[in-house]
């Protein structure tokens, strides 16, 4: 997925059907990176698309020591103009009142 796909899919999903929230959110838990939501009432029912983009992960580090009761941690180095795109898609179930995140056998054209 790239961001000119995303952008066509967004485009056709705001002319063809009814969008109850649009909104861009970071991912937190100190990622870098956003997280673009468009819930919408679509051919399965109420559905969510999100579109994540965070920079490409260069490398990770473990640090702590080998002291018994010692944390260790790993810190991560990420690129500066390299990034990640991904969709999911989801879809709303009644009966277990949460998204249920869809796969390539449930999916729908757009």
């Amino acid at each position: 997925m790239n961001q000119e796909k995303w952008q066509e899919i967004k485009g056709r999903i705001l002319d063809e059907f009814e969008v109850l929230e649009e909104n861009k959110e970071d991912l937190g838990d100190d990622r870098p990176g956003e997280k673009e939501i468009i819930i919408f009432k679509g051919p399965l029912g109420r559905m969510k698309l999100e579109f994540i983009t965070h920079p490409v992960v260069l490398d990770k580090k473990g640090i702590g020591s080998k002291r018994i009761g010692s944390q260790a941690r790993v810190e991560y180095i990420y690129s500066d103009d390299e990034f990640v795109h991904t969709m999911k898609a989801y879809k709303w179930s009644e009966e277990n009142d949460d998204w249920l995140e869809m796969e390539g056998k449930d999916s729908f054209k757009i």
